[in-house]
């Protein structure tokens, strides 16, 4: 990792955690919601999800980490979850990638620390 792709797994790790956070949060309250507001709140997570995963493969081509592909992956679990009825159940998924992106991002920061930029 050089100094470039460090400061831009940090940044692109902090922006994607939020976006998990919010998409788990938005699911949870899901649960409370009128079944007829169910479909536009489900469309609306959807399409945060599909903003999440763009950022990841930013991520990848900006810093050629394969660590953020199987990111990608969990994610993707998660949409299949949502995708079939279950929105609930990809919380779980959510939670792994949130982990794993946590993972990239302290590592990212410990060499960034490192080399005294941080």
């Amino acid at each position: 990792m050089n100094t470039q792709e460090a400061i831009m797994a940090f940044s692109q790790s902090e922006k994607i955690k939020s976006g998990i956070i919010w998409v788990s949060q938005a699911l949870e309250l899901l649960r409370g919601l009128p079944a007829p507001e169910k479909p536009g709140a489900e469309k609306t997570i959807k399409m945060k999800i599909d903003m999440i995963v763009q950022e990841i493969r930013l991520a990848e081509k900006v810093t050629g980490d394969p660590d953020w592909k199987d990111i990608e992956t969990v994610i993707d679990q998660a949409l299949v979850m949502i995708n079939s009825g279950v929105a609930l159940e990809s919380v779980l998924h959510l939670t792994q990638a949130l982990s794993r992106v946590t993972s990239i991002g302290h590592r990212s920061m410990s060499f960034l620390k490192e080399e005294g930029l941080l």
